[in-house]
């Protein structure tokens, strides 16, 4: 059986067939790993080159919404622990339709980051090798699907040793500063200053508006980080351990985001910054360490590599839970003999090729274009949280569903304002000229989501009807009303 009549999946038919092979420790370092990423290591730099210093107290509230928004997922993760996750979610609490614009929309995320990420990588790169971006693009993007067909353990080991690798040198990092701030040494030792953070121009050098500006670049940072939830259908202990990985958030914008951004800014003026420059790398560089630089330019190219590995494993599993749900082609309900979605990881590699075009025809231009539409489309699947959240607790205060064990602090206050401030953010990407490109395409992409909705739609009709006279197989129904 695949999906009831009402479209939503139970939590056994969603789960059956996967393996659960992530262990505690592999997801508690997918979590730390999953607030690590290029966000940090390559976009920080364009938006510290916009709004210098204050780009702290960005990071600092757009920390707090993800925060709300990881809470409330956990809240609904610990009410219904299901593979698919909030889109699960959003089809029982919101709708069919919600859910299958929810999959999509995260599946589409998840293939466009991928995009960005094998860029970001492909540019790193370049720091030892003036080899074309679009080479680079292609090994990465073949070597990652290959790791993935082997098995849903491997790929948690591999990503165990990515975070591993991006907290050690973070941390690393930090102390390194903190010994040039305390110390004096390097080149930049008699010129490095906390006073940094407040006197090249004030902590709002080019005023409040351009920290606002920031912010699409800030949240993009954070997307990615509520995959946890997608590994609930194959982690062990799930009740045990994703609550665990949640509670960590705060401690990791914390140490790695705002800690660890407090350190360069004070070791070098934030006008030395400039986009398209990782800003550790360029730390380094001024404090005379180029061994250290390039130690760092590696950390930032498995970060890349880590990000896109994690978008090859949950496009395949998204793809599956909507083909589960007759909101997608039956044949990527399959799996391999070790449990794996090879089908819709195979689709949603291919589609990530397009990257390496991309970088061939726009070198320069790929990743601004691709951090745009990535960020909306992330976006979505933290509104759709949210809504969920909220339409889940109205329902919990009348009886009609159990309490969860895991509840968010806030409640629905918490998360109508998180609500407010995605809000915020979408609007100020519509004033951004070179994000408002994602914003024209989101309108394209509705239309393409309502006609393939119908599709699905009357297929599943007509699937039941043939179930109806004995003319089809009732057990490979699958309907989106």
């Amino acid at each position: 059986m695949l999906s009831s009549p009402t479209g939503v999946t139970s939590q056994t038919t969603a789960d059956e067939g996967y393996q659960r092979g992530l262990g505690a420790r592999q997801i508690q370092m997918m979590a730390i790993g999953g607030a690590i990423g290029t966000g940090l290591f390559l976009g920080a730099g364009k938006g510290i080159s916009k709004a210098g210093p204050s780009i702290l107290l960005a990071y600092a509230v757009a920390g707090a919404v993800v925060f709300i928004v990881m809470r409330a997922l956990g809240e609904l993760l610990m009410y219904r622990t299901v593979a698919g996750s909030f889109s699960e979610h959003a089809r029982e609490l919101l709708g069919p339709f919600f859910g299958f614009v929810t999959g999509w929309t995260y599946w589409l995320y998840w293939v466009v980051t991928g995009i960005t990420e094998v860029t970001a990588a492909a540019q790193y790169v370049q720091y030892w090798w003036d080899i074309p971006q679009w080479i680079s693009a292609l090994v990465f993007t073949i070597a990652l699907f290959c790791i993935n067909l082997v098995s849903v353990k491997i790929f948690g080991e591999l990503e165990f040793w990515f975070a591993i690798v991006k907290v050690t040198a973070i941390v690393g990092m930090i102390l390194i500063g903190i010994g040039v701030l305390t110390l004096g040494f390097s080149a930049a030792g008699p010129t490095a200053s906390v006073g940094h953070l407040w006197q090249d121009g004030g902590f709002f050098p080019n005023g409040l508006g351009s920290t606002l500006m920031t912010l699409q670049i800030v949240m993009f940072a954070f997307l990615g980080i509520e995959m946890v939830g997608i590994t609930a259908g194959e982690a062990k202990s799930p009740g045990r351990t994703l609550p665990k990985a949640i509670n960590t958030v705060p401690w990791r914008i914390a140490l790695f985001y705002i800690g660890a951004l407090v350190i360069i800014l004070s070791i070098v003026s934030w006008t030395v910054f400039r986009p398209g420059v990782s800003p550790f790398v360029a730390a380094f560089q001024q404090i005379g360490l180029p061994a250290g630089a390039g130690i760092i330019n590696f950390v930032v190219l498995t970060s890349a590599l880590s990000s896109c590995n994690s978008g090859v494993y949950t496009t395949g599993r998204m793809l599956r839970d909507l083909a589960l749900n007759g909101q997608g082609p039956q044949a990527l309900t399959r799996l391999t003999a070790n449990g794996l979605p090879l089908r819709g990881t195979a689709v949603s590699a291919a589609l990530m090729m397009a990257g390496v075009w991309i970088n061939y025809e726009w070198p320069s231009e790929a990743f601004g274009y691709a951090v745009s539409f990535a960020t909306i489309s992330g976006m979505w699947a933290w509104i759709m949280i949210l809504c969920s959240h909220l339409r889940y607790r109205a329902k919990a205060r009348r009886g009609e569903l159990p309490q969860s064990s895991f509840k968010a602090p806030g409640g629905s206050v918490a998360s109508s304002f998180a609500l407010g401030f995605i809000g915020l953010v979408i609007v100020l990407m519509g004033v951004d000229v070179e994000a408002r490109v994602s914003l024209y395409a989101a309108p394209v992409w509705a239309v393409v989501l309502v006609v393939m909705y119908r599709v699905f739609k009357a297929r599943g009709a007509q699937a039941l009807r043939r179930g109806e006279d004995g003319s089809g197989d009732p057990a490979a129904l699958g309907t989106v009303d």
